[in-house]
């Protein structure tokens, strides 16, 4: 069982806000005792989460109105047991950083083998997308690893 949990995308505005919240969400009836955390490679520091991200969100009646970008750290990095990444080069990223890391980081998409593409400052579409596989990926690992204890 993974008792945290660190979600990362390059900005730290739009994907990962969102599989943080979704992720928290869906655990949050069961498993409300996981700390689950998001940063970026190159984040944008203390942004809110982009404008089409939150929206998105709030129709799903999750509120990310409060999120700050952070910049992934080492000793951030050390402190998740599982960290999950949107395209396989965020995998690299990470171990370039703290090569201690391998093994616990993996691509949001792994189950069904995907990446998610980054939605950064293009149309509603595109978020829409990403989100769709957002999804996808936090419901996977869910089953996965947290199933439902109902």
């Amino acid at each position: 069982m993974f008792n945290n949990v660190l979600i990362v995308c390059v900005g730290n505005v739009c994907r990962s806000p969102m599989a943080e919240a979704l992720l928290r969400d869906k655990l949050s009836l069961h498993y409300n005792n996981i700390e689950i955390d998001s940063a970026g490679l190159g984040a944008l520091v203390n942004h809110s989460a982009d404008q089409t991200a939150q929206a998105l969100m709030l129709e799903k009646n999750i509120d990310i109105s409060n999120h700050q970008g952070k910049q992934i750290s080492s000793d951030m990095i050390a402190q998740f047991d599982l960290i999950l990444v949107m395209e396989k080069d965020h995998i690299n990223g990470i171990h370039n950083i703290s090569p201690s890391a391998k093994g616990k980081v993996h691509l949001l998409g792994k189950w069904s083998e995907f990446e998610i593409p980054d939605p950064y400052k293009q149309p509603r579409h595109q978020f829409e997308l990403a989100l769709d596989l957002i999804e996808r990926g936090v419901n996977e690992w869910a089953e996965k690893i947290w199933p439902d204890k109902g």
